[in-house]
């Protein structure tokens, strides 16, 4: 990776950390609003994650017609696993179970460490134990 590459990477980084800030993803209380759906629901979420997906359905599109990076021209690896498997249903399972509990996810609670270190680190080093316990699974129990 270049230094401009670097830059970029860092720059998208932190306009993310930004708009979800800004939208309202950092702060649990709002996406356990939006998740409410029997209750007082908040629905202003809604529009960033139709947002989102359109950023998203548009950048997978422009990506699928290169084959290099843009900045280091890089062999463009894009995912090609279509399978809906086991694994995949669980760990959305996981996934969805660990938002709607806690309302946050692993990139808002990155932000909520700058935010609001006090409640973010628990949610942070339970995830990080998360990662390293699927890692040692993952592995067998291997090292």
């Amino acid at each position: 990776m270049n230094a401009k590459s670097t830059w970029v990477a860092f720059a998208s980084g932190l306009l993310f950390g930004v708009g979800l800030i800004v939208s309202g993803m950092a702060n649990p209380a709002k996406v356990l609003g939006f998740l409410d759906l029997a209750g007082q629901w908040d629905p202003s979420l809604t529009l960033v994650m139709g947002g989102a997906i359109a950023v998203g359905l548009l950048g997978f599109g422009w990506a699928r017609r290169r084959t290099t990076t843009l900045f280091d021209h890089a062999p463009l690896q894009l995912p090609d696993n279509r399978r809906i498997d086991r694994r995949l249903i669980l760990g959305s399972i996981a996934f969805g179970v660990g938002w709607g509990l806690a309302g946050i996810c692993p990139g808002p609670a990155v932000v909520a460490l700058v935010l609001a270190p006090g409640q973010a680190w628990p949610f942070v080093a339970a995830m990080l134990a998360g990662f390293w316990l699927y890692g040692r699974l993952a592995r067998g129990g291997r090292g």
